[in-house]
């Protein structure tokens, strides 16, 4: 899963965002890995993937809050799954705090 640095046009469809991924992040968009793109204003974001026999394109956007996104400029950002998952739900996948293991079983 990659996450595509920078602010895309959010007018971008099918062709738009594959064109991109091909352009600017020089990989396959049809390779089977999922692909995120973020708005300007960070409400907004797509995600684009290969099932193998057609292009799916997801959108969301947050009603409250902004996407957490990295810094960078250009370029790509490599996500897990887990990740993701916390992205989509407007965490900040960055820092995720985990829950404290237990001192003792007694």
């Amino acid at each position: 899963m990659w996450l595509a640095a920078g602010f895309t046009d959010m007018r971008s469809g099918f062709n738009g965002l594959a064109a991109k991924v091909q352009t600017a992040l020089a990989e396959d968009p049809y390779s089977g890995h999922v692909f995120v793109f973020r708005g300007k204003r960070g409400d907004l974001l797509k995600v684009l993937w290969w099932t193998g026999d057609g292009l799916c394109l997801l959108a969301k956007r947050l009603e409250r809050g902004r996407f957490v996104w990295p810094q960078a400029t250009e370029g790509s950002v490599a996500l897990t799954p887990a990740q993701l998952s916390m992205l989509l739900e407007g965490i900040d996948w960055r820092r995720p705090e985990r829950t404290q293991r237990p001192l003792s079983a007694l």
